[in-house]
């Protein structure tokens, strides 16, 4: 079948693969439906106003079907599912990047903007991945791919309920891949650095009241933020589509130089701690 790599770590493009893709309006949403659309891909590309991804109608016609998706709405996620798999006739990748960061210190921001930001970034994935599981298990095949972030592992202050968002997210995917690879499904896990995206506008970002006890704290974290290095967007649809392109496609991605490093040293950091008090704990086994 046209649809399964046969050779695996090729670069060979798999004719007209099917993506369904939230968040397509910005970010890397719009970045990775771009350019399968320009190899030739065929892509449901949904997002909260059709108006925002009004001009990839225009451009690629009848290879892109636009729809309008608000994850949060589960009745309307599964009918946009469902009206994308009919229009096109199956779902090879399944992508999962809608989402917004909270900004706000863990005493700032209030519960209801935290359940709002679970709704969207957890909840709202966990409904497209259910609404899609059955169309993929019943074609035997299907990727999905979920945009997480390197703050999936390593954790800064004041995006602190953001980070904790991806840590979720990672654990739900990793629970997942495990669940539904007897049925042919692959499971990725796109981990991005910083990025020169629209992901840091106001439109991707949701602020917490602030408190005068943390202005200069959160200036001093700001200040560092501006100084970060950041990647260029259009350098990842290669890594993407050699993940989609692959027989035995990794469980995790990492986009960026910068991610290893950070992670190793916060995970060396882990376990030196955990073995400094690896004592108390087995005298805490009884």
């Amino acid at each position: 079948m046209e649809h399964q790599q046969k050779n695996q770590g090729t670069n060979t493009p798999i004719a007209n693969k099917v993506w369904f893709i939230t968040g397509a309006s910005r970010g890397f949403g719009r970045v990775w439906a771009t350019a399968a659309l320009e190899r030739g891909d065929k892509v449901a590309a949904t997002a909260r106003t059709l108006s925002s991804i009004a001009d990839l109608q225009e451009k690629y016609k009848e290879n892109v079907l636009t729809l309008e998706l608000d994850v949060t709405n589960y009745e309307q996620v599964e009918k946009t599912v469902q009206q994308a798999h009919k229009h096109f006739g199956r779902l090879d990748i399944v992508l999962n990047n809608a989402g917004y960061s909270l900004v706000g210190t863990i005493e700032e921001a209030t519960i209801e903007q935290v359940k709002a930001m679970y709704d969207t970034n957890i909840f709202g994935a966990v409904a497209v991945i259910q609404a899609a599981l059955p169309i993929l298990r019943k074609q035997g095949y299907g990727h999905i791919l979920g945009t997480s972030s390197n703050l999936g592992h390593v954790v800064l202050p004041v995006i602190g309920y953001y980070s904790s968002s991806k840590w979720a997210f990672e654990a739900i995917h990793e629970s997942l891949a495990a669940e539904v690879k007897s049925f042919g499904i692959k499971v990725t896990i796109i981990e991005p650095g910083a990025y020169a995206t629209e992901f840091g506008s106001q439109a991707s970002l949701k602020f917490a009241d602030g408190m005068e006890e943390y202005t200069g704290f959160k200036a001093q974290f700001f200040e560092g933020l501006q100084n970060m290095e950041r990647g260029n967007p259009e350098a990842t649809p290669a890594a993407i589509f050699k993940i989609v392109d692959t027989e035995n496609p990794p469980l995790r991605l990492s986009l960026g130089s910068h991610n290893l490093t950070w992670v190793r040293t916060a995970y060396a950091e882990r376990i030196a701690s955990w073995e400094e008090w690896e004592a108390v704990s087995n005298a805490a086994q009884g």
